[in-house]
């Protein structure tokens, strides 16, 4: 195992190989649910910070100069670029892409753990990602869908007034905050949009709170956030 851990040709072509499965595993999840960055994305990623983790020892090994985890430091600050990328925000206000991003981040550090030879918190590290991508999602939708708190993106319909939509919705005992104008008048007739924050009472859940603002008077659209 300790010729593994040094510069050698089965060395760099093991550490490669693993980064290249380790990549794809994490990128797989993504890739199933037509994320913009996916499984290839997410491999080369893992291989181009485990090149650069074997370059950097073989010239701290080779010459005998030089920081060995200089070049790693500027993968984990510079892949965030990569990760801007993926961050898109909608046209409601509704932020998509940061899983993505900090998937990418992780997948890179991956990458110089198996570059630097560090072969268990490569393969644990990849373990650990993939299960938080694909078994804890599902309990972060279920908590989500527990919750009492909602943040709806609403259009009412032309000449309804946010004055009404809001006496509408505290006779329902929902407690509104945080709004935020979206756009006012249209071409069909004075019109307003807008994402507040709504908190229904402790027994109302995320699927009640949201039939029932949709059940009130002048709503023409309805997204959650």
């Amino acid at each position: 195992m300790l010729e593994l851990r040094e510069i050698t040709t089965i060395s760099i072509f093991v550490r490669i190989l693993a980064a290249m499965v380790l990549g794809g595993l994490i990128g797989m999840e993504r890739g199933i649910k037509n994320r913009p960055a996916g499984f290839r994305t997410y491999m080369l990623v893992c291989i181009g910070a485990c090149i650069v983790m074997i370059v950097n020892q073989y010239v701290y090994q080779v010459f005998g100069t030089g920081d060995p985890v200089r070049m790693g430091a500027q993968v984990v600050s510079g892949i965030g670029f990569l990760g801007a990328g993926t961050i898109i925000v909608t046209s409601h206000n509704q932020i998509k892409g940061l899983t993505t991003a900090a998937g990418l981040w992780a997948s890179a550090c991956v990458g110089l753990a198996s570059g630097i030879g560090l072969y268990e918190a490569a393969v644990a590290g990849s373990l650990a990602i993939f299960a938080t991508l694909t078994i804890l999602h599902t309990l972060d939708v279920r908590l989500r869908s527990q919750s009492n708190v909602v943040e709806l993106y609403i259009e009412l319909d032309p000449g309804t007034s946010l004055g009404l939509f809001l006496c509408g919705a505290r006779e329902r005992g929902l407690e509104l905050s945080s709004i935020l104008k979206q756009y006012e008048g249209g071409n069909d007739g004075d019109s307003l949009a807008f994402i507040v924050t709504v908190r229904g009472r402790k027994n109302m859940r995320h699927t009640d709170i949201v039939q029932s603002v949709r059940r009130l008077e002048g709503i023409r659209y309805l997204e959650t956030l």
